[in-house]
């Protein structure tokens, strides 16, 4: 009993916490920490932003380990030389960090323990990624930016303990927005966005018990609402999968410019004194 309880422990001291610092058009940021390691997706929105975010979280922005890029966006790579000391992976070269190493969709690498798996995205940026992160039986997804979700990549997605995936617009609300015929276009089409309801029907295939976390990612603040894209994807999985869901399970739509935090240890080792009372939330009910 004594040695299971100190491998649990173990576990629990290397366990992943994140948080979702900016996401949406004006910029898009995550951090991962896992033991030791502090691993950033992406750079993009104002340096005040984000200095900001990371010395209210208590971390160091200028001893990152990893920055890991999705694409060339500017709403992802803007305050790039912002992480001038910490290595930067990316699946596209990069003007401003031209010692950026570059990586391959599907060639996975290891940060100590952690298994990364870059996916390839559809988006109209030359080569986009999303990551999968895999240590000590958990897993968490990041998919952004992407117009569909290739079938190839559910079963990489699937059975993770947290999500992080855009559902950007609401269809309805695109076509009867103001925005020029080529944009309404270009976000619709397959190299566009995720929509409220494509987003629905990614997570009803790879959501499953394990699942404890999922964050609503890169919200349209003109076209969508926080509100509409939660209550879409939960009225989804409870007429879809509402048998194959974690009893624990939350879904948090996250706004711009908010941080939404995430992990087995986050609630009892980050100071509830930056939590987001503000976020529009909904937790499973048996």
């Amino acid at each position: 009993m004594e040695k299971g309880e100190t491998l649990a422990r173990v576990i629990y001291l290397v366990s992943m916490k994140f948080h979702l610092i900016a996401s949406g058009s004006k910029g898009n940021c995550f951090i991962l920490q896992n033991d030791k390691r502090v691993i950033v997706i992406d750079c993009g929105g104002t340096r005040r932003h984000l200095i900001s975010s990371f010395n209210k979280l208590g971390i160091d922005i200028n001893k990152i380990d990893l920055l890991l890029i999705t694409h060339s966006h500017s709403d992802h790579i803007s305050q790039l030389p912002v992480f001038k000391n910490c290595l930067v992976y990316s699946p596209v070269y990069l003007e401003k960090r031209e010692d950026a190493k570059i990586l391959r969709p599907r060639q996975t690498f290891k940060i100590d323990k952690m298994v990364v798996t870059p996916i390839p995205l559809s988006h109209d940026s030359g080569i986009t990624v999303g990551y999968i992160f895999e240590c000590n039986n958990e897993k968490l997804v990041y998919v952004t930016d992407t117009g569909y979700v290739h079938s190839s990549n559910i079963e990489l997605m699937k059975d993770a303990d947290y999500i992080v995936i855009e559902s950007n617009h609401d269809l309805t609300m695109l076509m009867n927005s103001s925005r020029p015929q080529y944009l309404k276009s270009r976000i619709k089409s397959d190299t566009g966005h995720l929509c409220n309801e494509d987003c629905a029907v990614v997570l009803e295939k790879i959501v499953s018990k394990k699942t404890k976390k999922i964050i609503l990612a890169h919200i349209s603040e003109e076209t969508n609402t926080y509100e509409l894209a939660l209550k879409t994807n939960v009225d989804y999985l409870l007429e879809n999968k509402r048998c194959d869901l974690n009893n624990d399970l939350k879904i948090v739509a996250a706004r711009q410019f908010e941080i939404v935090s995430g992990g087995i240890d986050y609630e009892e080792s980050f100071n509830s004194d930056y939590s987001i009372s503000s976020c529009v939330e909904w937790v499973f009910n048996v």
